[in-house]
C-alpha cells in the first residue's frame, strides 16, 4: 500500500486494519487461502452487513466485499482473484444484484478487472485521529445462469 499512501498513514492505520473481526470470521462468507505448507497467503470474503454497521443489512439486495488481502510473496498468482471470483459467485448464488467494495488506493485495478466500477470516495476513520481514504466501488450482478 506504500505506492497510494503516506508511510506515516499506513503506520497509524495498518494496526486497526489488522485487527480480526469475529462477526465477519464466523460469518461463514469469509474464506483464507492457505499454500500447500499450510501458510495463509490471503483471505477476503463478504458480507450482507456493510463494513462498521450493525448487524442488519441496509439493503438486502447489495453485498459488501470485506477485508481482502494478499501475502506479499503470493501477489500475481491469482489468489485475489480467485477469492474475489468466488465471492461473486457467492453472491450471486444467494440472490444478490449488487456487490460493493471500499478499495484502498492501491487496490483500484484489482477490482476493476473482475468489472467492479469507481463509484465515489470515502474516508473510513479506523480509530481516533486515524483516517483512511478509499474508493467505493461496485458491481452489477447477474443472476445465476441455469
Amino acid at each position: 500500500m506504500a505506492a497510494g499512501y503516506p508511510a506515516e498513514v499506513l503506520e497509524r492505520a495498518l494496526p486497526a486494519m489488522m485487527r480480526a473481526n469475529p462477526l465477519l470470521l464466523r460469518s461463514g462468507t469469509y474464506h483464507l487461502a492457505v499454500a500447500d505448507g499450510g501458510a495463509v497467503i490471503g483471505c477476503g470474503g463478504w458480507t450482507r452487513e456493510p463494513p462498521g454497521a450493525p448487524c442488519q443489512p441496509v439493503d438486502p439486495a447489495v453485498g459488501h466485499i470485506r477485508h481482502f488481502a494478499t501475502h506479499p510473496e503470493a501477489l500475481r498468482r491469482g489468489v485475489g482473484t480467485a477469492l474475489l471470483g468466488r465471492c461473486i459467485d457467492e453472491a450471486r448464488v444467494a440472490g444478490l444484484r449488487r456487490l460493493e467494495c471500499l478499495s484502498s488506493l492501491v487496490a483500484e485495478r484489482f477490482y476493476g478487472s473482475a468489472g467492479f466500477r469507481p463509484v465515489g470516495k470515502r474516508s473510513v476513520i479506523l480509530a481516533p485521529g486515524v483516517q483512511f481514504d478509499s474508493i467505493v466501488m461496485a458491481l452489477e450482478l447477474l443472476p445465476p445462469a441455469g
